[in-house]
């Protein structure tokens, strides 16, 4: 019986290497000339995957061999789950009030008056250590078994296993061509720029390689654990735990192994993957913590009632409206002309209470291939995104849907299907 323990253990081991081989390689950034041109500015900034992924690894290994979330009632699961989202927004308020506190010019001694708060926030951080093990680990299990019960395991079991740890995550340097909406590149670097770094950046980018550029924040990256940008939204978390697993699942089929082949192969994995995670993070918030979910609006109006006016502006419809305009003038050579159009078409969202710090090529590029929303937004007249959502509206199941695009090659095997 030993004997056999061991065994299956190693075997489990090699399983995970294996995988983690194939993971890690989609996580390096692909040697083109005209990317290795990009990492010129970048590479003292770039972020060290490698360093992250072993330290991960341990952490979830040491964790996951103790499984002390095993010996809690479900209901002690959630509510510690709760605490550690709870602590964490506090974390975040208390940051936030000691970094006033030192900014005012009207405070003589910035350190005696935050005392008491950074004596509260070390607390907090003391506590945050002893229980965000346990805490990522229920999530993992909870996700696991909803996984699981919709189909997307191997004998009872997700592979990948869902493994995931929520930190600081990088920034990513994004380049498209001027002339066209295209991501050339795509560099993860350094969560610690400041807006002023990040513009210097973007303009030497720009002005010395001719190209559109731009530094934006990403919630999560498919690498294996899967890295989360910390955050007190519970339900935002268990969404993008699942996206990115999607990921690590797609990475072992055709779709996945695509990834980078062309724009479309990019925005069906992107689109697939958030169309899943939502479903899946929606489903873990339904059965484990029921009292989050968003209560349900009348069905039948009241008599008597005046009707509500339908909002006056819409994210979507605009970005998608933008989008468009600024494809039509780059197909015309009118590349200053769109630029300009791009750029001024900020005041809008300015005005409507949405900060976009740049609105140009670049941008469409990243937030395009996220094609999931209705409206387009800012993937516009792009046909790829609506064909994957519909290709989930035609499946019987997620776990239909999921295994019938993770197996195509191309956008025409989709266009097939939904044809």
């Amino acid at each position: 019986m030993q004997l056999i323990f061991y065994l299956k253990k190693t075997l489990n081991l090699i399983l995970l290497l294996a995988i983690l081989a194939v993971l890690v390689s989609r996580s390096g950034i692909p040697s083109t000339d005209r990317i290795e041109k990009v990492r010129s500015y970048t590479r003292s900034i770039e972020f060290d995957y490698i360093a992250w992924i072993l330290d991960a690894m341990l952490e979830k290994a040491a964790s996951n061999a103790l499984g002390a979330h095993r010996f809690l009632p479900a209901g002690k699961q959630s509510r510690l789950v709760q605490e550690y989202m709870d602590l964490t927004r506090q974390q975040g308020d208390l940051v936030v009030q000691i970094t006033r506190i030192y900014a005012d010019p009207d405070v003589e001694d910035s350190q005696e008056l935050s005392e008491t708060l950074r004596a509260k926030l070390a607390d907090i951080a003391a506590r945050l250590k002893q229980i965000t093990p346990m805490a990522e680990s229920i999530l993992q299990a909870q996700i696991s078994e909803v996984v699981a019960d919709l189909g997307l395991t191997v004998g009872g079991q997700p592979v990948p296993p869902i493994w995931y740890h929520s930190t600081p995550v990088p920034m990513a340097l994004i380049v498209s061509p001027r002339y066209a909406i295209r991501q050339d590149a795509n560099i993860s670097i350094l969560a610690e720029m400041n807006v002023d770094q990040m513009e210097k950046l973007e303009i030497q980018v720009s002005q010395d390689l001719n190209v559109s550029s731009l530094v934006v924040p990403i919630g999560g990256v498919g690498i294996y654990p899967t890295m989360v940008m910390r955050t007190s939204d519970l339900s935002w978390l268990t969404e993008v735990i699942s996206h990115e697993w999607i990921h690590n699942y797609l990475t072992l089929r055709p779709l996945g192994i695509n990834y980078e082949i062309s724009p479309e192969m990019r925005t069906m994995n992107e689109t697939a993957a958030s169309l899943a995670g939502k479903e899946i993070g929606r489903e873990v918030i339904r059965r484990y913590y029921p009292e989050m979910l968003p209560k349900e609006a009348a069905l039948v109006p009241q008599a008597n009632t005046t009707p509500v006016e339908a909002p006056r502006f819409s994210y979507n419809s605009e970005m998608q409206r933008i989008r468009v305009q600024a494809d039509d003038l780059l197909a015309k050579g009118k590349i200053a002309e769109a630029e300009k159009f791009m750029d001024d078409s900020r005041r809008t969202f300015l005005e409507n209470g949405y900060l976009v710090r740049k609105i140009n090529q670049a941008y469409f590029a990243f937030y395009g291939a996220y094609a999931d929303e209705p409206g387009g937004g800012a993937a516009g007249r792009d046909p790829v995104g609506p064909a994957v959502v519909e290709l989930r509206r035609r499946s019987t199941s997620l776990a239909d849907f999921l295994q019938r695009i993770a197996w195509m090659t191309s956008f025409e095997d989709l266009q097939k299907v939904i044809q």
